[in-house]
């Protein structure tokens, strides 16, 4: 006589990651837009947000110029670059943010601050297996979109398995 044991129970699926990654803190509607397109899974974000002490003088000025902004580019040429822990202040704040607005929505959330280029730290996370997709949330940057330099075209170069959405900051447009 055999005794029958209990089958065995299906492992649970992992929870899978939606990385975000973004250049400033998201706005609630950025939130909400990210969270929408999944209402139904149980998923965790990653925000990831460079501390950005470099600034390319040249492309700032065209992107501010392209989209009639003189104020903001007259703005952003007299400022200073922040030293590198200013600029990572600023991203932990960004990367904080970032987070209560996930948790008011109900979602778990975590972020780190990434070097100013944070395509290697996308990279690496995606690596690990549990990533779903990565949505890149930025302002428009008419040079870098025009010509398919700006990180989510890069990702999307970089990770060819791995699906890309980009996002305007503050708005529903797709970059």
């Amino acid at each position: 006589m055999t005794e029958n044991a209990p089958a065995p129970q299906p492992a649970a699926p992992a929870t899978k990651t939606v990385l975000v990654l973004a250049e400033d803190a998201l706005a609630q509607a950025d939130v909400q837009h990210i969270v929408d397109m999944h209402p139904e899974d149980d998923l965790r974000y990653e925000v990831l947000v460079p501390a950005d002490s470099e600034r390319n003088f040249a492309v700032e000025l065209i992107d501010h110029l392209s989209v009639g902004e003189l104020k903001q580019a007259w703005h952003d040429l007299r400022r200073d670059v922040p030293s590198k822990p200013q600029a990572e202040k600023t991203a932990e704040e960004q990367v904080a943010e970032t987070e209560d607005l996930f948790a008011a929505a109900g979602r778990e959330a975590s972020g780190i601050v990434t070097a100013d280029d944070p395509l290697p730290t996308v990279q690496e996370r995606a690596a690990r297996g549990d990533v779903l997709e990565l949505v890149v949330v930025t302002y428009p940057h008419a040079v870098e979109d025009t010509f398919h330099r700006d990180w989510a075209s890069r990702a999307r170069e970089e990770l060819a398995d791995l699906p890309v959405l980009h996002l305007y900051a503050g708005t529903s447009e797709i970059g």
